[in-house]
């Protein structure tokens, strides 16, 4: 079965095995290895999914990023607080367009108050767009006003990393291959490699074939041992694959 903690835990060994080091953003951003894995968390559901994932990297002396957004639904102070203690680099999803339905002005004035808020739990140097797929509004769209540097920011995703150089895979859509039905998790790659299920990307990671310096999204909610969590989410995503598809991917 794909996308339980269990085949995670496998994919971690076969980047440790492989010889990767493990850097949070922030230190990739300020001195890059040459042989690199981010492991980049948007907690967009579920915290204690992402607790957990965060456990099992300490566990394995590995470090990873974790991006929460400012709803009810993310935002747990005692998850942040327990993920910043375990040495993981902690950061805002910003999603500020859409909650201030496309106001740029109030955007702005949101996105500090809840930067301001989150930095009284962790230090953040750097953030990172969330898709909202849903919404007319792409966040991101601030930056063409504003600049994130002029707020201690260090580093976006979407804007500092050169994923021509960068290979990215996201589990977006509960797949490894969701640009297909992604809205806004895209980015401009150099890279002809295309996976679908976590094995195809382990059996490359064993035969040596990936690129040197990779960025990986997860959303930690997608994955689950329990058969009924396992279940309902397969079955949820594959209705929003649907509906994205057919409403929002821009053909």
């Amino acid at each position: 079965m794909d996308f339980t903690v269990k085949k995670y835990k496998e994919l971690l060994q076969a980047l440790i095995k492989a010889g990767y080091t493990f850097q949070t953003f922030e230190e990739f951003i300020k001195a890059p290895n040459s042989k690199s894995v981010i492991l980049r968390h948007d907690v967009d559901l579920l915290p204690y999914n992402s607790l957990r994932f965060a456990e099992i990297q300490a566990e394995n002396n590995v470090k990873g990023v974790y991006y929460f957004r400012a709803v009810p639904e993310s935002w747990d102070e005692k998850v942040i607080k327990k993920i910043a203690d375990l040495g993981h680099e902690i950061g805002y999803h910003y999603e500020c367009l859409t909650t201030c339905n496309g106001d740029l002005k109030k955007g702005i004035a949101d996105f500090e108050k809840n930067l301001i808020d989150l930095r009284k739990l962790a230090p953040v140097s750097t953030i990172c767009m969330h898709g909202s797929p849903a919404s007319k509004f792409d966040s991101k769209d601030l930056w063409k006003v504003y600049n994130y540097r002029d707020f201690d920011i260090i580093g976006e995703p979407y804007f500092d990393v050169n994923f021509k150089e960068v290979f990215y895979l996201t589990d977006t859509g509960r797949r490894w291959d969701g640009h297909k039905v992604s809205v806004r998790d895209k980015v401009d790659s150099n890279f002809n490699l295309t996976f679908h299920a976590t094995n195809d990307i382990i059996l490359n990671l064993k035969n040596g074939e990936l690129p040197n310096q990779i960025m990986f999204t997860f959303h930690p909610q997608r994955w689950n041992d329990e058969i009924f969590k396992w279940t309902k989410e397969l079955i949820m995503q594959n209705i929003k694959n649907i509906i994205k598809k057919t409403f929002f991917v821009k053909k």
